[in-house]
């Protein structure tokens, strides 16, 4: 039996989060993926030359959801292990937290056979992967503790929403 190569990679990507009626929703995607049927992922993608993680997390989530972005902060990294065409790859990706400046979902690229808005209460059963899974809840911590963070100005209706339910 042959060995496996290593090889490493890197990407880069986004937890995009707007408040809809109060709730705080993230965008995902689905992609069909043999033998395993359909994964709900993340919008990620690789770097192309020269860019930095965050041109490429910003022309990444553009390209993969159809929405213009802004970076609003950082989040963690993941890091992960595949096998591709007889090589093994630790790849790291690296995440920011994000909101919509505008845009259309409609417009995603083929990369993503859906995009959709999820509320962050059904990440945990949506999205396919334990890394990412994390990674919102992580998100839901930074972003809902510090709601004016990760929203700007979005924030309000959460506000206003605790003060009349108390």
């Amino acid at each position: 039996m042959a060995r496996l190569r290593n090889a490493t990679a890197t990407s880069a990507g986004g937890v995009v989060i707007r408040l809809e009626n109060g709730i705080a929703q993230l965008v995902v995607g689905s992609r069909r993926r043999e033998p395993d049927g359909v994964t709900w992922t993340l919008p990620k993608g690789t770097p192309q030359p020269g860019e930095t993680a965050e041109q490429t997390a910003l022309r990444e989530v553009r390209e993969e959801t159809g929405l213009e972005v802004a970076i609003t902060g950082p989040l963690d990294s993941i890091e992960y292990w595949f096998v591709q065409r007889g090589t093994r790859i630790h790849k790291t990706v690296h995440y920011f937290l994000m909101e919509p400046t505008g845009g259309d979902l409609a417009r995603h690229d083929h990369e993503f056979d859906q995009v959709r808005w999820l509320a962050f209460a059904d990440a945990p059963t949506v999205l396919t992967f334990e890394t990412e899974r994390a990674l919102v809840a992580r998100a839901a911590e930074l972003s809902l503790g510090s709601a004016s963070r990760a929203t700007g100005s979005a924030s309000r209706p959460i506000d206003a929403a605790v003060k009349t339910a108390g």
